[in-house]
């Protein structure tokens, strides 16, 4: 644990963002950031800014996010959201292991692990008071991404030194060569510094470290962000994560479904690798969460008490002020693997997708640090919070399987023989998709409803439910 010293640290400080409400219920933005794209649906697009704005809260709160996040046809994005506090966060004093603000309620991994158990529940897991972190995690967990992030490494160290990390074993690969390589590098991509995606990374990285410091973290880059350089580049994760042992691969990016996507599942059958997507942050079913190789993972909401900071509960992550949340559902080109067919009921003849779930929510986000993007600190969400969270809590755990269909039979065999809530919380409140934000029907996509009705505890918001420890 870092000794508790204090230092000048740079918090996201975005002053010139001013949010006026227009006739579409958006935003425009005066001064640097004069060029913004506005949401919610339909996007609306003024220009190349910085950021995306998705609807205002009556606390005044933003949920801002890159352009990095839109889809394009034969690209992937990412699922990855800022919450951002009128007149944006300014610069402070900064003590060690503690949150990078005091005051806020956003999560750090600290209460992150002690909402989850892996760590000894204290204090009401209270972000601003618990500094336990996890230990354990072994093998090799890989992040893949798209672009270079050239501070990866220097990030990743101000965020340990922050929350009172173990060192990380951190080795950057360019997943741009040829696989049959091995985990080698191949060319260097471009930079992505500023681009969402190095925002992304950063997360993805420095979630994945603090919930299995034990374990040896690769990031992948591949050359772009299109859907052939991406599968290349968990290509070549597939083979530094075998070179390790086994273990865990996240890729917290995704983009819409399409008529050739089976051909692709293939991509996810590395032996003795896990592999996890992100379900992501808007209603329906996305890929490569999508594919029955693929431990899809959605998102979830913390409840906390606002006086004391007490973690309460946890429910489906939808947003009522706008179309945003965790997305899932039944796949328009997947067949029901055989581990699904005792939810044949629910999913019928399709893929169901999730499986797990973790924290995504960016109002109850987790503090992450970047320098490209943010310039600083800010709390994150979006699902793209939840899959490299689940995958580090899988590894710490000591969950490693022949290939990740195995590992989906297991989890899915063990929610049959009823066991599978030794290690998961069955997640029941709130609802997903279209009606979670605009009224519903109370069945297809609630979480309570289909259990009621089925006795069954999987849902397409949660699926089984998030991972928790034994404390």
């Amino acid at each position: 644990m870092a000794s508790r010293n204090t230092k000048s640290c740079l918090l996201l400080n975005i002053p010139s963002l001013v949010l006026v409400a227009a006739s579409f219920g958006g935003a425009q933005a005066a001064g640097s950031l004069s060029n913004l794209v506005v949401t919610p649906p339909p996007v609306q697009t003024q220009g190349n800014g910085k950021f995306i704005v998705a609807g205002p809260r009556a606390d005044a709160f933003q949920i801002v996010y890159p352009p990095s996040n839109l889809e394009k046809a034969g690209f992937v994005h990412t699922n990855v959201q800022i919450a951002l506090p009128p007149g944006g966060f300014k610069p402070a004093v900064v003590p060690d292991s503690g949150p990078p603000q005091s005051g806020k309620l956003f999560e750090t991994p600290a209460s992150i692990a002690c909402a989850y158990r892996l760590v000894a529940v204290a204090s009401g897991c209270n972000p601003n008071i618990v500094t336990a972190t996890p230990s354990g995690g072994s093998k090799a967990i890989a992040i893949v991404d798209a672009y270079d992030y050239p501070t990866a490494l220097s990030d990743l160290n101000v965020a340990i030194s922050q929350f009172g990390l173990a060192a990380a074993n951190l080795q950057v690969v360019y997943g741009t060569g040829n696989p049959a390589n091995g985990c080698a590098n191949g060319t260097q991509p471009p930079n992505g510094s500023g681009s969402g995606w190095d925002l992304e990374a950063a997360l993805d990285l420095q979630i994945a470290h603090a919930m299995a410091p034990g374990a040896k973290i690769y990031f992948v880059e591949a050359a772009s962000a299109s859907f052939t350089d991406m599968f290349n580049a968990v290509a070549v994760a597939t083979k530094c994560v075998q070179a390790s042992g086994g273990g865990e691969e996240s890729n917290s990016w995704g983009g819409a479904e399409f008529s050739g996507e089976t051909s692709y599942d293939s991509v996810f059958t590395g032996a003795g690798v896990a592999y996890f997507a992100s379900t992501g942050d808007l209603p329906g079913v996305q890929y490569p969460s999508a594919s029955p190789n693929v431990f899809g993972v959605g998102g979830t909401t913390f409840s906390r008490n606002q006086t004391t900071g007490a973690f309460q509960s946890e429910a489906v992550w939808n947003s009522a002020y706008s179309n945003h949340g965790t997305g899932g559902g039944y796949s328009a080109y997947e067949s029901r693997p055989s581990y699904q067919n005792a939810i044949a009921g629910i999913v019928g003849g399709q893929r169901g997708v999730t499986d797990l779930a973790a924290l995504a929510d960016p109002l109850t986000g987790f503090w992450v640090y970047n320098t490209g993007y943010l310039g600083g600190w800010a709390p994150i969400g979006g699902t793209s919070l939840a899959s490299p969270l689940v995958a580090g809590i899988v590894n710490r755990a000591g969950f490693f399987w022949s290939s990740s269909f195995a590992g989906l039979t297991n989890i899915y065999n063990l929610a049959n023989a009823g066991t599978l809530k030794n290690y998961v919380t069955d997640i029941t409140s709130g609802l997903c998709g279209a009606g979670g934000s605009a009224g519903g029907t109370g069945q297809g996509d609630d979480p309570q409803f289909i259990e009621a009705a089925t006795g069954i505890a999987w849902d397409p918001c949660t699926g089984w439910g998030t991972p928790h420890g034994n404390h």
